[in-house]
């Protein structure tokens, strides 16, 4: 399947009974006044791949979760409409029975880890469905191989990252060989070659065509060519948009714009180049797609930034060594010194050294298991490293009490969940400026400051969890930012976000950080990377592989050495036969917009 096809397929499967049926759904989670998703209806037909697209908050997630009736009978809510799963009525069955029809793979894989291995947690559905000991066996080792993990059957799932467990979580929903299987951000905690081998195991299974997939996913970078047809919410969690993939994404496009939700990050580039008078038709979706139609052009005007990124091959201030200095008068923000760090009998962190100005927008980057979330945490003091070996802003997080600690960094968590205690969104923010021993008409001005800049004051006494994922993410990023902490560090800040709010919040990342604000940010999204920081940092296997200016960085080796891929604008312009002086653009803003003579 391609997507400049729009699946002449699909027609032919739609004389077949339906695999999902959605027939006026509105859902109202308990203690809310308001419906999401609201009156929504869809097919969603065997062997079929559905796209739920929508603004945070519209209700993609939950509406996720009623097709395999969690909700309603497992989440409190009230559901009104009917959804249908090969022939079964949801609201008519146990969750358990609808498990042999559908396949549930969760936004965060924590919530379905219940056993101590591997092999036994694949395992653990079919020995519910009663199967033989043979079956459950042969279904196990086909899953856990199909997402790499089949040399570690026998490990247990914590010793995972969080993208190991992420795969873990796919393998088990296919160990159930049900019908429908349904995904809510798969591969939000996945590193590019992770992402790429679990589209690799969706693919065959939709050539298989024994399952219908319904897909709520950001990185359509990833999923576009593999999507059939798209559905698109709109803020109100009522149905905007629905048809083939090109058709929405390509013809529609300037509603989506609007609408804010992800887009392909080809599509955003000819739609700044459109802008300049650089007419692509059709728009592209891919990158593969983008270079073809960019080499098409006959003349093509001086990207904005021509020249000004070094050749390929060079290497960023780190070189080969991994140890990067800063200027002798520039102060320091971190400095990481000979740091090893162990987590039980594994190590994960390996000499590093690193020193990090003030005032950089400094994105860690590496593989899975790469101990990018582990560097961060120590320098938060989230964890507590060796005495003596890392310094931010004159503080040693090893030794520092949790109230100076706080002053110092604010700090965002992978899972926004665990750093949640309070019982309200306006509790939780003023959590920290009341340790702060602020005064309490100060305090209630932050919060509701915050919860205006974050668009949570109509949720300000929610509690945290009951939040959909990106009003979470949202939270735990304002709990980060209230007490104005001089160095922000953020483990996959836009994780749940939908194009907007991501935008937003990077857009207030960069305004802190231009105000002197020292940003460190954690993320698998090499596209984020490229357009916001100023130096990236490269681990590989514990040890700094590389750290320097972004673009020298981007330039060099260094991202394919550690097993990553650029971002999909380089890949895009590097691949360029006709137009050399564009192979050096890695971002949006690199790009022309405005009319060209």
């Amino acid at each position: 399947m391609t997507v400049a096809d729009p699946h002449d397929a699909a027609s032919e499967k739609s004389h077949a009974t339906p695999a999902v049926r959605v027939q006026s759904v509105s859902i109202r989670h308990d203690g809310r006044d308001i419906t999401t998703p609201t009156e929504v209806t869809f097919d969603v037909d065997p062997g079929e791949v559905v796209l739920l697209l929508g603004p945070s908050g519209c209700g993609k997630s939950t509406l996720a979760l009623a097709l395999n009736g969690l909700v309603p009978h497992a989440v409190p809510a009230e559901l009104t409409g009917t959804v249908t799963v090969s022939g079964m009525r949801t609201a008519h069955e146990t969750v358990a029975r609808l498990s042999e029809r559908v396949a549930m793979v969760f936004q965060d894989p924590d919530s379905q880890m219940v056993t101590g291995t591997l092999l036994d947690e694949v395992a653990f559905g079919p020995e519910n469905l009663l199967l033989d000991r043979a079956e459950v066996l042969s279904r196990a080792e086909q899953s856990l191989r199909q997402v790499g993990l089949w040399e570690r059957r026998g490990d247990n799932p914590d010793t995972l990252s969080g993208g190991g467990r992420q795969r873990l979580a796919i393998a088990c929903a296919l160990a159930m060989k049900a019908a429908v299987l349904v995904l809510d951000e798969p591969t939000a905690n996945l590193d590019p070659a992770g992402i790429d081998e679990v589209y690799a195991v969706l693919r065959s299974l939709v050539d298989s065509g024994h399952h219908a997939i319904v897909l709520v996913e950001h990185n359509l970078d990833a999923a576009i060519e593999l999507v059939d047809r798209v559905i698109v919410l709109d803020r109100n969690g009522r149905l905007a948009i629905q048809g083939p993939t090109r058709q929405v994404l390509a013809d529609r496009v300037d509603e989506l714009m609007r609408l804010g939700v992800w887009l392909p990050v080809a599509l955003l580039a000819a739609l700044r180049l459109r802008e300049a008078g650089i007419r692509l038709d059709p728009l592209p979706l891919t990158p593969r797609e983008l270079t073809a139609a960019l080499d098409a052009q006959d003349a093509l005007p001086a990207p904005v930034v021509a020249g000004a990124v070094p050749e390929a091959g060079a290497t960023g201030t780190a070189g080969r060594t991994g140890v990067a200095q800063a200027p002798a008068a520039v102060e320091p923000a971190v400095r990481v010194t000979a740091l090893d760090l162990d987590r039980g009998r594994t190590r994960i962190l390996n000499g590093i050294d690193v020193t990090i100005e003030r005032g950089s927008f400094v994105a860690i980057v590496g593989t899975n298991g790469a101990g990018k979330t582990t560097l961060l945490q120590a320098i938060a003091g989230v964890i507590r490293a060796p005495a003596g070996r890392i310094d931010v802003l004159g503080l040693d997080p090893a030794k520092a009490d949790a109230r100076t600690l706080a002053r110092t960094v604010g700090f965002v968590f992978q899972n926004p969940e665990h750093q949640f205690i309070k019982s309200t969104v306006a509790e939780e923010l003023a959590h920290g400026p009341r340790l702060q021993g602020i005064a309490a008409d100060d305090v209630e001005e932050r919060v509701s400051g915050m919860l205006d800049r974050f668009d949570l004051q109509e949720l300000r006494d929610e509690h945290p969890f009951l939040l959909s994922g990106g009003q979470k993410r949202r939270l735990s990023v304002g709990t980060a930012l209230i007490d104005g902490a001089p160095l922000l560090a953020l483990d996959e800040p836009t994780f749940g976000q939908d194009r907007a709010r991501a935008s937003e919040l990077l857009t207030l990342l960069d305004g802190l950080n231009a105000q002197g604000t020292t940003v460190l940010v954690v993320t698998h999204d090499l596209q984020l990377v490229a357009e916001h920081s100023s130096h990236i940092l490269v681990l590989d296997s514990g040890r700094v592989a590389a750290f320097g200016p972004t673009a020298s960085v981007l330039a060099s080796d260094a991202l394919d050495e550690a097993g990553l891929r650029r971002p999909p604008l380089a890949r895009a312009f590097r691949e360029l036969e006709r137009h050399p002086s564009w192979r050096s653009v890695t971002r949006l803003r690199d790009l022309p917009s405005g009319p060209t003579s």
